[in-house]
Order: structure tokens, then C-alpha cells, then sequence
């Protein structure tokens, strides 16, 4: 007998199957669930359910994907480079389902887990990457993060160069950007401190 988990990946991949002409709504989900053969008590809050089990499934693969690298040994703008291109990588081949999810997850009453489940991907990728913190960076690095995966998902949307070059040069100009700043803030701290000390 088909574990929970078997059935809701079936009704995953019949969803993203049907999702690139239909979108993602009750009426494509019932039908997907049909296409896995039922499951219908699997997703109790419908796409929603759908869309938050499939971005656990992706954030897992890509955690695996990093853990074999050794990113310990790389500077962190090349660490974050890489767990972004990861995970675009792997929904590389349901782009357009990415898209319809992207489209759902815009929807007012979804924006709050669009937050969520971006903030779960930029938190999993910073781990995958070694951070440690504990303080207030910890909330900071994942939001600056966050928004720099949910920009470079949109710019990849629109990305038609064969290689995904595009895609990776609009990322590091946001990860220049964040380094840049994060470069003036320590240099307007040291200002601040030598001002403090003559005054």
C-alpha cells in the first residue's frame, strides 16, 4: 500500500503536470488528484497545501544537492550564488508550473505563505551555507535573502538565454549590490565609533 508521502508526490506530479495550461486551482488540483488515482483527504487546505509540500520537497533536494559541495571552503557571495542556481535548477523542468505557483502565491489571502515559505528557502539555504548566527543577523541575512531569491525566481521567469545566463547575472548584481551595501554600513559604524571616542 502507497505511504502518505507516495500519494501526495503522485498528486504533486500530476499537478504539475496539468498546471502549466490550468494554473493552480480546486478544479486542476481535483483533477490532478484523480489523474494519482484519489488521495482526495491529502491537502486538506487545497493548492495551498499543494504548493507549501512541493517547496518543502525542492528545499530538501537542494539541501542535499549543497551538502555535497564543499562550500565551507568557498567565500560566501559564491556559497549563496550557488544554493540560489541550485534551486532554480531543480524546478528548472517545470518552469512554467513555477510560474502558475508564483501567479497563486501573489493572490492577497496567499501572501502570507509566499512570506512563509520563502523565508523557509532563504533559512534552508543560509544553513546549507554554514551560518551560525544568532541574533539579529540571523533575521536580517534571511530576509535580505530572501528577497534576493524572490527577485532572481521573477528575472528567471523572463530568462530565454540557453544557459540561464541572464538569470545568473541579474543575481550577481543583487548579491554585488547587498555585498556594497553591507560594505557601507560596517565603514558608517567604524565613522560612528571614531566619532563617539573624539567627541
Amino acid at each position: 500500500m502507497p505511504s502518505d508521502d507516495d500519494l501526495k508526490a503522485a498528486v504533486l506530479a500530476a499537478a504539475l503536470a496539468r498546471a502549466p495550461t490550468e494554473g493552480f486551482s480546486p478544479a486542476m488540483l481535483s483533477r490532478a488528484r484523480t489523474d494519482a488515482g484519489g488521495a482526495a483527504e491529502h491537502f486538506p487546505q487545497g493548492c495551498a497545501s499543494l504548493i507549501e509540500y512541493w517547496s518543502r520537497r525542492v528545499d530538501a533536494d537542494m539541501t542535499a544537492g549543497l551538502a555535497d559541495l564543499d562550500l565551507q571552503a568557498m567565500k560566501v557571495r559564491l556559497r549563496i550564488r550557488i544554493a540560489v542556481l541550485t534551486r532554480l535548477a531543480l524546478v528548472a523542468r517545470h518552469k512554467l508550473a513555477t510560474r502558475q505557483g508564483a501567479v497563486f502565491l501573489a493572490l492577497p489571502q496567499n501572501v502570507p505563505l509566499a512570506v512563509r515559505l520563502l523565508g523557509r528557502t532563504a533559512d534552508a539555504m543560509w544553513r546549507a551555507a554554514g551560518d551560525t548566527s544568532t541574533d539579529f543577523n540571523w533575521y536580517s541575512k534571511r530576509a535580505i535573502l530572501a528577497g534576493i531569491y524572490g527577485a532572481t525566481e521573477i528575472a528567471w521567469f523572463g530568462d530565454d538565454t540557453p544557459d540561464g545566463s541572464a538569470t545568473a547575472a541579474f543575481l550577481d548584481e543583487r548579491i554585488e549590490n547587498v555585498m556594497q551595501y553591507e560594505k557601507l554600513k560596517a565603514r558608517f559604524r567604524g565613522f560612528a565609533g571614531t566619532k563617539g571616542q573624539t567627541s
